[in-house]
């Protein structure tokens, strides 16, 4: 299964990035090898619709998951009409977060954990 991860960096040791639409990378990850490809979120400096336009962008690539710290009402909305699960409250590193997703300690939710545009000025952490 492909998951997406909102992270700071571009590796498997990178720390989840807490924001979803506005997170610096997302890290696609195949859970059954761990095999890994970074993209940039070219969507970060939005002024708005910075969610719906990284859902869009992880529908493009095919994610099943989306494992992040927080995801707003639009974003969640977006992800859900594609199909796409979203786990929130997540954190540590990206393979941190992917092991427990693959453990089953984490799970989907169905409603978003934060308020349209909480990821503006860094949102919460």
């Amino acid at each position: 299964m492909k998951v997406a991860v909102s992270a700071m960096g571009s590796t498997l040791d990178a720390a989840v990035d807490p924001r979803f639409g506005r997170c610096a990378t997302f890290v696609l990850v195949d859970t059954d090898d761990m095999s890994f490809r970074a993209i940039e979120n070219g969507n970060s400096a939005l002024g708005g619709g910075a969610g719906i336009q990284s859902a869009q962008l992880m529908a493009q690539h095919g994610v099943k998951a989306v494992l992040t710290g927080n995801c707003g009402p639009n974003a969640h909305q977006t992800l859900n009409a594609a199909g796409i699960d979203v786990v929130v409250g997540c954190r540590g590193t990206v393979a941190e977060a992917v092991g427990r997703f693959t453990s089953g300690q984490l799970h989907p939710t169905d409603t978003p954990n934060v308020a349209s545009h909480s990821g503006i000025g860094g949102g919460p952490r």
